[in-house]
């Protein structure tokens, strides 16, 4: 980031009349970010959400005169690039980064090359001096598929499938990008029922993959999302945000822009929703839960969902004694919870709230009995859980979430309780996908595969989606109150990892 008080991102596209995608969808973009926008227009074009009927490119002179007064004065600290319509302008604006290299360490390019419509809008030329010229100084390169195509003299349709996405991009680094962030908003896929886009970064500098997944939204509403992908991206970097959670931030910023429509803007495609950061929020750029797990102290949360309890159960050794007697406070704990959850219900203040409270406690009376089941299978008797004296570590746990309930509203209340569910949750799922877990003569293995079932990690969902609720109505922009909220998540991941270690010191 420059030394002066705002991150600054110069722009550097076409116009757009209809106000979508271009120059305008980047300065609204980057504002929404707070990040000041400078431009310089390559293109004035005559267009509407149905169609482009005019380009006027601007003299690649011209283009070099603006982007010199610009860098030699105000700076930035990252540029994003759009449209550049003919090879004259493509070498025009890779001469003048090579002139400013400090100002041009973060260049996001994103190859404008084909219409809504399909047409190419870039001659062979052009496409050759992109390729030659500007992409040895990119930073990261943000191409849909049809552009990887072309950028790699593919046929039309060849990527068809994730691991075509992967070769492609890293084909495309080879072309002289730092990094390839490869769209798949033309290739959705269908995982586990659900339609989702997948977008593949590829970094030369480790050699590595990221695949970022959302939901595909279905919206005539498109019109400038590879636009605003790359201005923010930009913004991101500009604000000195690392290259990988850039990069997720970007991609949500756009997911979520094309999911909370602007209306009919036009009767053709029309624009997405560039203003939706602007109700600030203290945990902007993330879900809700996300941002509360971040404001962890460092090692924290790592400390619970890795304990060496944890670790115990992943490859057997856990000695079965302390397992026995975590299944008995386990057992104890439920009814806690239980009492937690029907308080909840209380706390609700719709019927939906005290019904899925409601919920919660029925599953959990049906998972007590479970419960004993299960500990019959270490030769614990019903009266030998039910009896078990209380630990100190399960006292404490257990009326610190029932304080924070009675004390508090039912955020307070659902916070306490959420580093179980989560935690949980994360730890089925993590050991029964590590291929590093012991399964065959695991005594512990069906306790793997109960969090990772499909009904428990049902649940955790459920619960994400209750506490992201919660949160629009009641963190809302109060930064005082995200971090009450933040102190009671963080007590209650604590006193998990005490948990554990009472399971260790059977105390």
């Amino acid at each position: 980031m420059s030394d002066k008080n705002i991150p600054i991102v110069m722009t550097i596209a076409g116009s757009d009349s209809g106000g979508g995608a271009g120059i305008q969808a980047d300065i609204k973009t980057l504002t929404s970010l707070h990040v000041y926008a400078t431009s310089v227009i390559t293109s004035v074009t005559s267009q509407n959400t149905k169609c482009v009927d005019g380009i006027h490119d601007i003299p690649a002179e011209f283009i070099k005169k603006q982007i010199t007064a610009v860098l030699s004065d105000i700076g930035s600290d990252a540029i994003k690039i759009g449209m550049l319509s003919s090879a004259s302008i493509i070498n025009q604006v890779a001469t003048c980064l090579r002139d400013f290299p400090q100002q041009a360490r973060h260049v996001v390019v994103d190859p404008v090359m084909i219409s809504t419509s399909g047409s190419r809008l870039l001659a062979p030329d052009a496409i050759n001096a992109l390729v030659s010229e500007l992409l040895p100084v990119t930073y990261i390169l943000t191409p849909n598929v049809p552009e990887a195509e072309i950028l790699l003299n593919l046929e039309a349709g060849s990527i068809q499938s994730l691991q075509d996405m992967r070769d492609a991009a890293k084909n495309l680094a080879e072309l002289g990008p730092k990094v390839v962030l490869l769209k798949g908003g033309h290739l959705p896929m269908t995982i586990k029922d659900k339609k989702l886009v997948v977008d593949v970064v590829y970094d030369t500098v480790n050699s590595t993959y990221h695949e970022i997944q959302n939901d595909f939204v279905v919206t005539k509403n498109t019109h400038g999302t590879g636009c605003t992908l790359s201005a923010a991206l930009a913004g991101y970097l500009a604000k000195g945000v690392e290259l990988k959670t850039a990069c997720e931030k970007a991609i949500r910023y756009v997911n979520i822009a094309i999911s909370q429509t602007l209306g009919n803007i036009g009767g053709g495609s029309g624009p997405i929703n560039h203003f939706h950061p602007l109700k600030w929020s203290p945990y902007e750029g993330k879900p809700f839960i996300t941002a509360v797990i971040d404001s962890l102290p460092e090692g924290v949360w790592s400390a619970f969902i890795d304990h060496p309890f944890v670790r115990g159960i992943a490859d057997g050794t856990l000695p079965v004694e302390c397992f026995v007697y975590y299944l008995k406070q386990d057992y104890l704990y439920l009814q806690h919870y239980a009492r937690a959850a029907a308080l909840a219900a209380y706390k609700g203040t719709t019927m939906e709230e005290i019904g899925a409270s409601a919920a919660i406690v029925a599953h959990i009376a049906e998972e007590s009995k479970l419960h004993i089941e299960y500990c019959a299978r270490f030769g614990i008797t019903r009266d030998e859980v039910v009896n078990a004296p209380e630990s100190v570590f399960n006292s404490a746990y257990t009326r610190y979430v029932l304080d924070k309930g009675t004390s508090g509203d039912l955020l307070d209340l659902r916070a306490a309780m959420a580093p179980c569910l989560l935690g949980y949750g994360e730890i089925g799922l993590k050991l029964f996908n590590d291929p590093a877990t012991k399964r065959e003569g695991n005594v512990y293995w069906d306790w793997i595969c109960q969090y990772a079932a499909d009904d428990f990690q049902a649940a955790v969902t459920t619960g994400i989606a209750e506490l992201e609720a919660l949160a629009e109505i009641h963190v809302s922009s109060s930064e005082t109150r995200f971090r009450d909220v933040c102190k009671t998540f963080e007590q209650g991941t604590r006193l998990e990892i005490m948990f554990w270690e009472m399971g260790i010191q059977r105390n």
